[in-house]
């Protein structure tokens, strides 16, 4: 069995670009960056204490995003040994993906762990991350018009500028909390403007930060993702280019204004064009507390026996 690399973990807020990083990077020889995984936090909750593979078996059983990715729990088993540590058991998963395509590192980007970094530093502590940062406002307005019925509407759900400014500017600031933490060596701080504005240096920067030799095959994506067929990720069928979204046409000034009321002090710190350098404390720290209390409710439900009567058998042994 090869010797798995580092992990790579792609950060960003929702509508950043890190699906279009994602689909960039899975096309590295050496690197497997499957779809959104959703399930890392659900694993961690229901396995705390040293893992039992058949309890945690079971549970792999059941989830949808394995069906997606075509992977069997089976394939999975002979990696997983008794009292093995949580947050290998988990990369055992992903192992197993990468290597199931011949690939002998593997990476994740899912944006809903922006609300559970501390989460990934204990799970990983050898994870190198990219963080993709755009522009919040142009995030917002790509946010804002995802169709309804692609995103779960928890408490806190962003429903206009201002609540995503709040989303934005929380990630954000925990995103570059964990980079103050882990050290340079560990994390990597990437715009999107600059992504695509010129594609092949943005890939080298991060291939050499993620000790990747770069390859032009990364760039040659359009046409040959199956994202791109998802109705909110459209823009994947073509090439990266600036100005998709615009917030100084697309934005009314009274959206403008509510972001920057919120979260101008971090997109003047990040060298965004801004007006105001709001911080509304009150409207931050209310967003917080909405999260976290649903995230609360997650939890508890997730480690219940409720969590396995939602979830049927999705794959059975053998199969």
């Amino acid at each position: 069995m090869t010797e798995p690399g580092l992990p790579l973990i792609v950060l960003g807020v929702r509508r950043s670009g890190t699906t279009l990083l994602r689909v960039m990077l899975d096309r590295n020889p050496a690197l497997a960056v499957p779809d959104e995984s959703y399930f890392v936090p659900q694993l961690a909750r229901r396995h705390r204490r040293a893992v039992q593979p058949r309890a945690f078996l079971d549970d792999l059983r059941r989830l949808p995003t394995l069906v997606e990715w075509g992977l069997s729990p089976d394939v999975v088993a002979p990696r997983l040994r008794p009292g093995m540590a949580t947050g290998a058991a988990i990369a055992a998963v992903f192992e197993a993906y990468a290597a199931e395509r011949g690939k002998p590192r593997w990476g994740d980007k899912t944006p809903l762990y922006m609300q559970h970094l501390p989460l990934l530093e204990r799970l990983f502590p050898d994870a190198l991350f990219v963080h993709l940062v755009r522009d919040g406002r142009d995030a917002a307005l790509s946010f804002l018009s995802v169709p309804t019925g692609i995103m779960t509407k928890g408490w806190g759900h962003p429903r206009d500028a201002a609540g995503f400014a709040c989303q934005w500017a929380t990630e954000v600031r925990a995103a570059r909390a964990l980079g103050a933490r882990v050290g340079a060596a560990r994390y990597l701080e990437i715009r999107y403007e600059a992504l695509v504005a010129d594609p092949s240096a943005g890939l080298r920067r991060v291939c050499d930060f993620a000790g990747l030799v770069f390859d032009e095959d990364m760039l040659a994506y359009v046409g040959q993702t199956d994202s791109a067929r998802k109705e909110h990720q459209q823009r994947l069928g073509e090439p990266p280019r600036t100005g998709v979204r615009d917030w100084r046409t697309e934005m009314t000034a009274k959206e403008g204004a509510a972001f920057e009321h919120v979260a101008g002090d971090l997109l003047h710190a990040l060298g965004y064009e801004v007006s105001g350098r709001g911080h509304d404390r009150a409207q931050l720290a209310a967003y917080r507390a909405k999260t976290s209390a649903w995230r609360a409710v997650g939890a508890a439900t997730q480690r219940s026996p409720l969590w396995r009567r939602r979830h049927a058998v999705l794959q059975k042994p053998g199969v």
